[in-house]
């Protein structure tokens, strides 16, 4: 018999006791996919021409080098921003907050830095690396249940260890914004295959 407070989802009721849950968080999971599929996709773009532009100028430190290394943190602050509007519904905001802070901190900094030279640029763009990679990855954690999160764990991780490299390079005796930029590509890869991967979430599936 067909039950009018059902609808189409099931021709039984429910019995006593029985999860009804995993049927009423679906669409809400659904959405945040869908939201962080296009989220991850943008991500990509933007990283990759930043990372083309930022190597191909950024050799010496100039003005230009150095609001290219500000807007990115810019950048993830306006990601994280629409992942807390997009993901409200299916965990805690709190990194995300934690993220945004970290990486208008950042912003200010890397203007201050670029007037001290590359190695203090390095410097501060290696301590948010690490701080954001963390953030990634333990975010990329606490969603995995919904799939595709595996490439943001994994990047996270290698957001921590090239920060601490950035870090170490800044004491180096000709120390490099290249390395710095190029930091971005691969994260840009990964963005798009958490994309990708997010495909079946966002379809409901």
């Amino acid at each position: 018999m067909l039950y009018k407070t059902e609808r189409s989802v099931s021709l039984t009721p429910p019995l006593k006791g029985s999860p009804v849950t995993t049927i009423a968080a679906s669409p809400g999971i659904s959405q945040t996919a869908s939201a962080l599929r296009r989220l991850y996709f943008v991500r990509f773009a933007f990283a990759i021409v930043w990372a083309g532009v930022t190597i191909a100028t950024a050799k010496e430190i100039g003005p230009l080098a150095v609001a290219l290394f500000v807007l990115y943190p810019l950048f993830d602050v306006g990601a994280a921003i629409y992942d807390l509007r997009s993901s409200r519904a299916t965990g805690s905001p709190t990194l995300l907050y934690v993220n945004i802070a970290v990486s208008l901190v950042t912003a200010v900094g890397l203007g201050v830095a670029g007037a001290s030279g590359v190695p203090a640029v390095l410097r501060v763009w290696g301590a948010w690396a690490v701080v954001a990679g963390l953030v990634q990855l333990i975010v990329g954690v606490t969603r995995r249940k919904m799939g595709g999160q595996w490439p943001m764990i994994i990047s996270g991780g290698i957001s921590v260890l090239a920060g601490g490299s950035f870090i170490a390079g800044a004491s180096a005796d000709n120390p490099s914004l290249t390395n710095a930029a190029g930091y971005a590509i691969p994260g840009a890869i990964f963005f798009l295959i958490a994309a990708i991967r997010l495909g079946r979430a966002a379809k409901g599936k």
